[in-house]
């Protein structure tokens, strides 16, 4: 199902119906997190399983967030300017780097030992949510940020910040609670605390900076990267 919504979220990129394709990737995040949930519950393990699940969010959250960024970028050019400029063309295909990094970036998930507790670069779907909500602020854009980030450059600088992001070696903690301590997981609840005050103050312009927080977060209190590999990506 992840897959599938994944294609078909495709479609409405290209047709620029912002809400249907974000609705299908909100459903393609809900069906991934069920999808390893229920591996994990049931120790159903597979490695075809394993293969297909990466094949499925190399659709979704490597493809889709890349056509995403290209159709914002086509959108913020003068169609003058595109058709004349060579050098703006050439622009335009900066944020399938999205796409090739996030291939970078599940097929060393795959052989990575490290990641079990925490996650080591970017998880691909939280680079989709980033992309996701900068779609969405266009959609209704409350805050004036639409001249903002319909910027070719911005656009542009975006996509590579997120590409090096996906591949980086900055260690990121994990939504994963194995317990309700306090201590233990004073980063995840600080995290939840204010992911809820950014999307009630902010709405759809919450979303970028709810990743953003999670990057700042890590970096602030980076978890051990000495872990071991079973991240849902």
């Amino acid at each position: 199902m992840n897959l599938a919504c994944g294609c078909v979220a495709l479609v409405f990129v290209f047709q620029g119906n912002i809400p249907v394709f974000a609705s299908l990737v909100a459903a393609s995040l809900v069906f991934d997190f069920l999808d390893g949930f229920t591996a994990r519950a049931f120790k159903a393990y597979s490695p075809m399983g394993k293969e297909l699940d990466s094949l499925a969010d190399m659709v979704t959250f490597g493809l889709l967030p890349g056509a995403i960024m290209y159709h914002l970028f086509i959108s913020s050019v003068p169609m003058v300017l595109y058709q004349d400029e060579m050098w703006m063309k050439i622009l335009s295909f900066l944020p399938f780097l999205i796409t090739i990094f996030s291939a970078l970036r599940l097929a060393k998930f795959n052989i990575d030992t490290r990641q079990t507790d925490s996650f080591i670069g970017m998880p691909t779907p939280a680079v989709t949510i980033f992309v996701i909500g900068l779609a969405l602020i266009l959609h209704d854009d409350r805050f004036s940020l639409t001249p903002t980030i319909l910027n070719s450059f911005v656009i542009a600088g975006l996509s590579m910040i997120l590409s090096f992001l996906l591949v980086s070696e900055i260690p990121l903690f994990a939504l994963k609670f194995k317990s309700f301590s306090w201590q233990k997981n004073q980063v995840q609840y600080t995290f939840l605390v204010l992911t809820i005050i950014s999307l009630v103050t902010l709405q759809f312009a919450g979303i970028p900076v709810v990743i953003i927080l999670y990057l700042i977060l890590s970096l602030i209190n980076p978890p051990n990267k000495t872990v071991k590999n079973t991240e849902n990506n």
